[in-house]
């Protein structure tokens, strides 16, 4: 049995397989004299550590169900001059992850809310935060649907423990049944715990109206508002320019 045989189930009690990936390459490293045995033993554990981070990464962008996967690198600010591309870029850095600050983007439909939105939930990811994209239809359905098998509690959890929860496309269409209740419900939980991004098409004093009870909505958008940055997008449709160029190619 070679040395390397006696030391895999070492290395599996330790939870350290994956130093097994890279093992063979610093070891000849190291017996080629390239490097010290510190350094071998620093580069070994560094492998580790950094196959570590990005299975811990893939996992936290796994959880985060993104619909697409956007990035702030392949935005195009030029196409839309009026958009607040310096508040988007500080934004970027996740510092309004650590204030627990609510971030609330609005603007017609198109000019880029719910990219913008996964771009900066892909930024969280990267920086270690645990996060969730969900639109806010399929999210209150998932409520409702939970109240009817009993889950309802462990359903909310997934909405509300997340350190940045993305709602994309609030107000669409009016609230309705239980729903108001269940969005308060989460924007209570998550009041100055944690941090939520709201994209709507809808100017946020239209807000209050969806909750179809103004002492509900007064309770909820005071929280809501509470410590929060206010985003207006402006500018064209993304998407029509988009149709319209491939129309012309046609």
């Amino acid at each position: 049995m070679s040395p390397t045989d006696e030391l895999i189930p070492v290395l599996k009690k330790l939870r350290m397989s994956g130093v097994l990936s890279s093992l063979d390459i610093r070891l000849r490293q190291a017996t080629e004299g390239e490097i010290s045995h510190i350094e071998f033993l620093y580069r070994l554990l560094t492998d580790e550590v950094e196959r570590r981070e990005s299975k811990q990464l893939q996992l936290r962008l796994n959880r985060a169900s993104f619909e697409h996967q956007k990035s702030l690198e392949d935005f195009n600010f030029s196409f839309n001059p009026k958009l607040p591309k310096s508040k988007i870029l500080d934004l970027a850095t996740c510092r309004f992850l650590d204030s627990h600050t609510n971030i609330l983007l609005v603007g017609p439909a198109g000019v880029g809310k719910s990219h913008i939105a996964q771009a900066l939930g892909h930024r969280a990811c990267m920086s270690g935060y645990s996060c969730l994209y969900v639109t806010a239809h399929k999210m209150l359905a998932s409520l409702r649907a939970a109240r009817a098998d009993a889950t309802y509690e462990r359903r909310l959890a997934r909405f509300t423990t997340p350190q940045l929860l993305i709602i994309d496309d609030l107000g669409l269409r009016p609230l309705q049944h239980d729903e108001p209740l269940d969005l308060y419900e989460i924007i209570r939980q998550r009041y100055e715990r944690t941090a939520t991004i709201m994209t709507s098409n809808r100017d946020v004093a239209e807000w209050y109206p969806l909750f179809g009870d103004d002492l509900l909505a007064s309770a909820a958008m005071d929280r809501q508002l509470h410590h929060s940055q206010i985003l207006t997008l402006e500018g064209k449709s993304f998407r029509t320019n988009k149709n319209k160029r491939s129309a012309k190619a046609a």
